[in-house]
């Protein structure tokens, strides 16, 4: 079964980009050395920050869908690995959109 990774980079100007791909190393190099044209190769350089492995690409997918709507601090929270911030934002998010 094929590896599919998630990842988040930070870029020069501390915005995170969130992609996926089936080959970590190579989309990294094609980041940094701004062949992948769009959103990061206009602001290098960049550093891989977080990243998750999958098997199944629908799941990665989705993951990475699920990720770039979060927050940037729920997204740093991720990157630091505070599982209970995280949820704590979840929470905060959910009272917001539920008027309390």
């Amino acid at each position: 079964m094929k590896q599919i990774w998630i990842y988040i980079l930070r870029c020069s100007d501390g915005s995170y980009y969130t992609g996926v791909t089936n080959n970590l190393e190579r989309r990294f190099r094609e980041h940094q050395s701004g062949t992948h044209i769009g959103y990061t190769s206009a602001r290098l350089p960049v550093k891989l920050v977080y990243f998750e492995e999958f098997n199944d690409p629908l799941s990665a997918i989705a993951r990475e869908k699920q990720i770039k709507g979060w927050s940037r601090a729920k997204k740093e929270a991720l990157m630091k690995g505070d599982l209970d911030l995280l949820v704590e934002l979840s929470k905060n998010k959910l009272k917001k959109k539920r008027g309390l």
